[in-house]
């Protein structure tokens, strides 16, 4: 599986962006996807994921009723809607795809897509 990660860009704090994940390749359908970011001097940590079916997700706590995480399998694509952004979310944000379950911080059997810088500004 390959995966191309858009949509990061620089907005104020309140404001809101919508990552896409593009999937080429095996079968996405089959594959849970999560989102992951990582901060100038920090470890890369969970943002959120969704099974295969789209049926659940999962949500780190920093992010829970600000973030939404969604997939359209049509189109083999997965989406991160931010809202209500905060300075504190700057990051490079990842999106991953595995067969396994979509939960765990790490993730290190999963397929990985290039990052997409996202910048909130105060």
């Amino acid at each position: 599986v390959q995966l191309q990660a858009c949509g990061g860009g620089l907005v104020q704090a309140g404001g809101s962006l919508r990552l896409s994940c593009a999937a080429s390749g095996r079968s996405f359908s089959r594959y849970a996807m999560g989102w992951f970011r990582q901060a100038p001097g920090q470890e890369r940590e969970f943002v959120a994921s969704i099974t295969w079916s789209g049926g659940s997700t999962h949500y780190a706590d920093s992010v829970k009723g600000r973030f939404t995480i969604s997939r359209d399998n049509a189109k083999n694509t997965g989406y991160l809607q931010m809202n209500s952004l905060l300075p504190e979310d700057t990051a490079v944000y990842y999106c991953a795809a595995r067969q396994g379950s979509l939960y765990g911080s790490r993730w290190p059997d999963a397929y990985w897509g290039q990052g997409t810088q996202v910048t909130v500004s105060s």
